[in-house]
Order: C-alpha cells, then structure tokens, then sequence
C-alpha cells in the first residue's frame, strides 16, 4: 500500500527536503502546501493518510490549520504530525489539548523521518 501524506510547509527548502525524504527513503506519495489554507484544499482533496504540518507559517499556523481540518467534514479524521523548530522540553503541552499525533522537532534526519512518523502513527507496511 502506498500511503500518501500532505506535507505543509512555507519554506521551500523543508519542503523539498521532507518530499524527498518521503518519496525516496519510504516510497510514499507526498502532495506539498506551502501555507494552511492551501493545505485545506489539498486535504478535502487528495484525503492522504497523514499531514505533516508545519507550526510556525503566515497567515494561518499549523494549530489554526489543524483546528480547520478537525471541523472539516471530509478532514476530520486525517492525523495530523506538527514539524516545528520550536520544541524544547515541556513544550507539548501547548499541544496536548490538540490531540496531534505527535510532534517531530526541525531539524530532522530525512534518512529517518518515514520511520519516525510510522511510528507515531503505529504504521507497520
């Protein structure tokens, strides 16, 4: 089975690199926004198995993006992965109440990344 997962990201080069990362080393197939309000469209769209959901972007960040894919019909139920750079200990707890997944910390290991979010997500294939 080829899982599919939305990466969301407003730096271009993170995005790059978590596509490859994904595409190559897991051999999923990655669809890519660089903001929340296209990574919407992109989830009502495409449904992927997952949302890899940057934190920290203009305009709308991941926990705005996030509460909008759990009020969305179609959406609701996608897990959703926060990458973000801001992570140091205690600092779940802003989470917490999201009920996310799980958090991967920037900078990642790309080599490592596809094992690391099916293990949050409790993927075996």
């Amino acid at each position: 089975m080829v899982r599919t997962v939305l990466v969301v990201d407003d730096d271009d080069s993170i995005r790059e690199i978590t596509q490859l990362a994904l595409e190559v080393v897991g051999g999923w197939r990655v669809i890519a926004a660089s903001g929340g309000a296209e990574a919407l469209v992109l989830a009502d769209r495409h449904q992927p198995d997952a949302v890899l959901l940057d934190v920290m972007m203009p305009e709308m960040d991941g926990p705005t993006t996030f509460r909008h894919l759990r009020d969305g019909a179609t959406t609701s139920q996608i897990p959703v992965i926060f990458l973000t750079a801001k992570v140091q200990v205690g600092d779940h707890r802003m989470w917490d109440d999201l009920a996310v997944a799980g958090v991967i910390p920037k900078p990642f290991d790309p080599m490592g990344l596809c094992r690391e979010v099916s293990g949050l997500l409790g993927w075996t294939d």
